[in-house]
């Protein structure tokens, strides 16, 4: 049996957060959350496959608010099912800290452009 990449250990782990009900789940929604702060999001995960739009708007959410940003290797379908969702989805945005500390190990490099407000949540 083949170890798991780690990729599929950090769609394992955002399947647990959305279980636990700690992601808010699309792009709209964690932009709406990245706006209003409630609830506040710690970091953004963004599918690989997303339009030139789409990540043009998270990025500068994202940098607005100060937000880490990661781009997955996940296309929006494979982010969709790990999520528990059929439906295809762009982004979604981690809301507790003790989970993002356990999706840390897994991630991509921050963009630069939300990289500047928190890079680890110890801050």
């Amino acid at each position: 049996m083949s170890t798991p990449s780690k990729e599929d250990k950090l769609l394992s782990t955002l399947g647990l957060c959305a279980r636990a009900r700690k992601l808010v789940m699309g792009t709209p929604m964690v932009c709406e959350a990245l706006r209003s702060g409630k609830p506040p999001v710690l970091a953004v995960l963004e599918a690989a496959d997303t339009s030139a739009g789409t990540h043009k708007r998270l990025a500068d959410k994202c940098a607005y608010y100060r937000v880490p940003l990661y781009r997955l290797t996940a296309d929006t379908a494979r982010l969709g099912r790990a999520i528990g969702k059929a439906a295809a989805v762009a982004a979604v945005g981690l809301t507790d800290e003790n989970l993002y500390k356990a999706v840390i190990p897994h991630l991509p490099s921050a963009e630069k452009a939300g990289e500047a407000g928190r890079a680890t949540p110890d801050e």
